[in-house]
């Protein structure tokens, strides 16, 4: 069942849609759309479930999230946009790219993995044990429920297939923190495995959109500016 997801939009142009990462809201892009809105028409949605987009009753997946974006856009007269999706948002965009090819312009992933393995033990032994935890106490209190399932999304998705992404024909642009808490060489699989891809390394951690602001703005702008 579709439901309308609470968005902010900025600036004129072609279409830049940003997916923000897991249990955060389109504020996590704050240093992003002020940038991005002199050259790009920027739209934010959270995601279901996230800031203030409803939960619905639909399963919290993201497969889900997938048809919610694609119904976003049908909603808003979008048949083509550039996708900028950052951690599970980053997955997202990919998935969506893998689903609706013909609907996306370029690609950029921040912080993006193509399965559970891909995420560092240091993080994601702790994701694992707060799901079981959440999800023993789920069975009698909602917050709990609801905690769990978004912990769901890291510990069971997403699960793509490395060969399955010679089908993404878009251009796309892999950029990750040099201390980042997807495994280097997991990002530089994801990066190898899309036809036509390039790879960047910022200093810092996962969340470089944030906190190493110029660099990754400049970056994506770079990016995205190819052939405009």
């Amino acid at each position: 069942m579709s439901i309308s997801l609470f968005y902010i939009e900025q600036g004129s142009g072609e279409p830049l849609i940003l997916l923000h990462g897991n249990g955060e809201n389109g504020a996590y892009f704050s240093n992003q759309i002020s940038f991005f809105s002199k050259r790009y028409r920027v739209i934010v949605p959270d995601t279901r479930g996230h800031g203030q987009s409803p939960r619905g009753t639909a399963p919290f997946t993201l497969a889900q999230f997938v048809e919610d974006l694609c119904s976003f856009m049908d909603e808003h007269a979008l048949p083509k946009a550039n996708l900028l999706g950052f951690s599970d948002g980053g997955n997202i965009a990919l998935l969506f790219a893998l689903r609706y090819p013909e609907r996306v312009l370029k690609l950029v992933l921040n912080g993006a993995n193509l399965s559970p393995s891909g995420v560092k033990a240091s993080f994601q032994i702790p994701i694992i044990i707060g799901y079981q935890i959440a999800s023993f106490f789920g069975r009698w209190r909602d917050e709990a429920k609801k905690h769990a399932d978004m912990l769901a999304l890291m510990v069971k998705e997403p699960d793509i297939r490395p060969e399955q992404l010679k089908t993404v024909a878009v251009p796309a642009l892999v950029i990750a923190g040099t201390r980042d808490m997807i495994k280097e060489k997991h990002t530089r699989l994801l990066a190898a495995s899309l036809p036509d891809s390039s790879l960047v390394f910022i200093p810092g951690d996962h969340f470089i959109a944030a906190k190493k602001t110029a660099a990754f703005n400049q970056a994506v702008f770079a990016f995205l500016d190819q052939d405009y």
